[in-house]
């Protein structure tokens, strides 16, 4: 390993330049990794490219972990897909609003139908916003809010979960480093440690029912319920998503797979010892992968039992839904990639030497979740900012003895408030299309509440730096409820007065 310089930082300073003026991180990693070759070999264009695959990018496709984790992502991509195209989401999601009579049901039903479609952030705008969309309508709620339902469902509930695409991209950025680092802890030890770090997304996801069942609407959302109440349905938008449907799709196109994979999860995990004793993470992605083969088979068959889609066709979607994967794939890959540089390099060496020289190591948690922030507000990418921050964030929390979960907790909490607060992010922009609202309302009304859950887990995160115990989520939580209600109460008494002294101007003229 080289000597710690801060040249070392070079391919990370260049994948941060690149990812955040072009908006892409997959250009960001590739001349993150390039420059870092060129670094290790001396510049030679053609030669150096050689060398960048031979040496860099095979070897981390040829290790077994990195393979099992890549293959696991195929698999749950062809089950996604299916799911997503069988119809039976929307078959779902339509079959909950027959008892939705008020404003409250319908905010709590698709706040639930945001959950329970909780094997694709993507999927959840597809299926809820269609659904509930003309409900909205009907009891005079604003497609606003249902675009902050759907934003706040969607990837806030995925991150949480450890046995779908989140989590096991996450986890895969992780085993990394713990290897890199000779930790003895296991990537699923370390997320499932780190979900009560989440703040950000318990506080996203829990938002919803606080401000559905105590009408605590405050800001420019507040403004488009008004509006909408009066029967005006302010930032509607025509470009609307238009899912796949079906006159026989039926609900339990969603239950049905879901109890299988659970089922063969059980069968292969429990003889094992699975949940009581710790099974190897190649078993378990073994497991993940038959599971997630069982339960597309399951979505096939009865779509072509109830005469929905083909078989040969439901083959073709769950192929076409495999191949969807490429893209997490690569970024996985160069973000391995990059961060094995990174350590023959010393930047990681460089980094925790640098945080060692006096930096507190009870920040390291709220740095990490502002910077987290920063670059996924940028670049729209939360999947992109985990692969830029991991390896910088864990060798610094290990090296200066910080809170391990509660920093990687900040990480993923950091780069989904970036996203929340990004107008480019895909989540944005699905979210809003598929309530039917437009772009930039969706943005304007979400973001005061994003900003409110953003300044909470900060703070909190501060806290975790010092006392890393899971209990500072509850402090989170009671401060939400606390700050929603004064922000409500202020801006209906702000309202109220602004109404008086216009009925008193009015008066006055009349008079």
């Amino acid at each position: 390993m080289a000597q710690p310089e801060f040249s070392s930082l070079i391919p990370i300073i260049i994948t941060l330049t690149l990812s955040l003026s072009t908006r892409n991180v997959v250009i960001g990693l590739f001349g993150g990794v390039f420059s870092g070759v060129v670094m290790l070999n001396g510049f030679s264009l053609l030669d150096n490219f050689g060398v960048m695959v031979k040496g860099h990018l095979v070897p981390q496709l040829t290790d077994s972990y990195n393979a099992g984790v890549i293959v696991l992502l195929v698999f749950i991509g062809g089950f996604v897909a299916l799911m997503e195209q069988s119809g039976g989401g929307y078959a779902f999601a339509k079959k909950v609003t027959h008892w939705v009579s008020t404003k409250c049901r319908a905010q709590i039903s698709s706040w639930l139908g945001g959950i329970f479609i909780f094997f694709s952030d993507l999927g959840t705008p597809l299926i809820v916003g269609p659904v509930f969309r003309p409900l909205f309508d009907k009891l005079s709620l604003s497609r606003q809010k249902l675009a902050f339902i759907i934003d706040s469902t969607a990837s806030p509930v995925a991150i949480l979960i450890p046995f779908i695409g989140w989590g096991v991209y996450i986890m895969g950025l992780l085993q990394k480093e713990f290897t890199a680092l000779q930790l003895e802890v296991t990537d699923w030890d370390a997320f499932i440690q780190a979900i009560p770090f989440q703040f950000y997304a318990f506080l996203a996801i829990g938002i919803v029912p606080l401000v559905a069942i105590k009408k605590l609407d405050f800001g420019p959302m507040a403004v488009a319920e008004a509006n909408a109440k009066a029967g005006i349905q302010t930032g509607a938008s025509t470009e609307t998503l238009k899912p796949f449907t079906h006159k026989n799709a039926k609900a339990s196109f969603v239950f049905a797979p879901l109890i299988v994979m659970a089922s063969v999860l059980l069968i292969m995990l429990v003889p094992l010892g699975f949940p009581f004793q710790k099974v190897s993470g190649s078993f378990f992605r073994a497991a993940l992968s038959s599971a997630y083969f069982f339960a597309a088979m399951t979505v096939i068959i009865l779509m072509a039992y109830y005469g929905v889609r083909k078989w040969q066709d439901g083959i073709s979607v769950y192929l076409k839904g495999m191949s969807n994967m490429m893209q997490v794939a690569v970024v996985l890959i160069l973000a391995w990639t990059l961060s094995s540089i990174g350590k023959e390099l010393g930047a990681a060496a460089y980094i925790a030497e640098q945080a060692q020289a006096g930096f507190p190591y009870w920040l390291v948690p709220a740095v990490a979740f502002l910077l987290s922030a920063i670059i996924s507000f940028a670049t729209g990418s939360s999947w992109g900012t985990f692969a830029i921050m991991m390896p910088l964030v864990i060798p610094t929390a290990v090296a200066i003895d910080a809170p391990l979960f509660a920093c990687i907790g900040a990480v993923l909490s950091g780069g989904l408030f970036g996203d929340h607060c990004s107008p480019i992010s895909e989540t944005t922009i699905l979210s809003s299309t598929g309530s039917g609202c437009d772009q930039f309302e969706h943005f304007k009304t979400q973001l005061p509440y994003a900003l409110l859950n953003g300044g909470i887990a900060l703070a909190c995160f501060i806290v975790a730096g010092v006392f890393a115990n899971p209990l500072v989520l509850g402090i989170a939580l009671i401060s939400q409820l606390v700050f929603v209600y004064v922000l409500a109460k202020w801006h209906q008494h702000h309202t109220e007065l602004s109404h008086t002294t216009t009925q008193s101007e009015l008066t006055s003229d009349n008079a």
